[in-house]
C-alpha cells in the first residue's frame, strides 16, 4: 500500500490494520480506553515540538496525534457508532456555528477577539442545551453538567484542572480582583504548609501543599501567564543548568555521583550567572 496525501488513504490503512483476520495482532486488540493514554502523549509531543520552535518534528507530530484521531473513529465504526466522516462534519458544522461573524456576516458586535470568545462562550452554552433537549427526547439522562465547575474536565492535568476551575469560578464572580490578594493568600497557605511540616503531620502537609500549588495557579493566572507554559519554561532552564553542571564535571573527570554536593552547587552558581 502506499503512501498519499489523502486522508482517505490513512483511513484506509487504519481499516487494514484492524482488519480482524489480516491486520496487525497489537492494533486489532486495542480500544478506546487503551489509545487514550497514547492520544494524550502524541497532543504532549505536538506541544514539545511547538515549544522547541521545531518544524519538521512538529509535522511529524501533527500526523502522529492525526492517526489517534483516526484510530478512535476506526473503533467507533466498527462498534457502529460513528465514522470518521461523523467527526469531519461535526467539527466542520461547529465551527460554522460557532463563527457567524465570518460565516453567516451576522451583526453581531464581534470587532474584538474578546467580543469573539464571549460569543463562542453563549454559542457554546446553546449547543449543550439542544444537546440536553435531544437526549431527553430520546428518553436518556443528561449529561450536562449541572454545577459550574462540572464543565472542566477532572480527566485533566492537576495544574490545568486548577487553571480551568478558578476560570469557571471567576465568571460567576468568585476570584480575587487583583494579584495583591493572591499573593497574600500564598503566604498564609506556605505558612499552613510550616506548620504540618513542624509538627511532622505527614498528611495533612500533603493537603497543604496543593494548597500552596493552588494559590500560585491562580496568580499565574492573575498575571496572565499560563502556569503549565511558566513551569514548563522553568523546567527548561533546569534542564540547561544542570547540563552545565554535568558538563563542568565531565572536565574533572566525574559524574555527578561521583562529585559533593557543593561542588555540584559551584557549577550551578556558575551555569546561573551565564547570560
Amino acid at each position: 500500500m502506499e503512501s498519499s496525501k489523502d486522508i482517505s488513504r490513512l483511513i484506509e490503512i487504519m481499516a487494514a490494520l484492524r482488519h480482524p483476520e489480516t491486520g496487525c495482532p497489537w492494533d486489532i486488540k486495542q480500544d478506546f480506553a487503551s489509545i487514550k493514554p497514547y492520544t494524550i502523549e502524541e497532543a504532549y509531543e505536538v506541544a514539545d515540538a511547538i515549544e522547541r520552535n521545531d518544524p519538521d518534528d512538529l509535522c511529524d507530530e501533527l500526523g502522529d496525534l492525526l492517526l489517534q484521531v483516526v484510530f478512535h473513529a476506526r473503533m467507533a465504526e466498527e462498534e457502529g457508532l460513528f465514522s470518521f466522516g461523523d467527526v469531519v462534519e461535526a467539527i466542520t458544522t461547529k465551527m460554522i456555528r460557532r463563527h457567524p461573524h465570518v460565516f453567516e456576516r451576522s451583526d453581531a458586535d464581534t470587532d474584538t477577539a474578546d467580543k469573539v470568545k464571549a460569543q463562542w462562550a453563549d454559542i457554546k452554552a446553546e449547543e449543550k442545551r439542544e444537546r440536553a433537549r435531544r437526549r431527553a427526547a430520546r428518553g436518556l439522562a443528561s449529561t450536562e453538567p449541572q454545577g459550574q465547575l462540572d464543565g472542566v474536565p477532572r480527566a485533566l492535568p492537576a495544574l490545568m484542572e486548577a487553571l480551568k476551575l478558578q476560570e469557571a469560578a471567576s465568571r460567576v464572580g468568585f476570584d480575587w480582583g487583583a494579584a495583591g490578594p493572591v499573593l497574600d493568600k500564598i503566604e498564609e497557605e506556605i505558612g499552613e504548609l510550616r506548620s504540618a511540616i513542624a509538627a511532622d503531620r505527614a498528611e495533612e502537609a500533603k493537603g497543604e501543599l496543593g494548597d500552596v500549588m493552588f494559590a500560585l495557579a491562580n496568580l499565574a493566572r492573575h498575571l496572565k501567564s499560563d502556569p503549565e507554559d511558566a513551569l514548563r519554561s522553568t523546567n527548561t532552564k533546569f534542564r540547561n543548568r544542570f547540563a552545565h553542571v554535568e558538563a563542568g564535571l565531565a572536565e574533572q573527570g566525574k559524574t555527578p555521583d561521583q562529585a559533593t554536593l557543593d561542588e555540584m552547587e559551584a557549577l550551578w552558581q556558575a551555569a546561573k550567572r551565564k547570560p
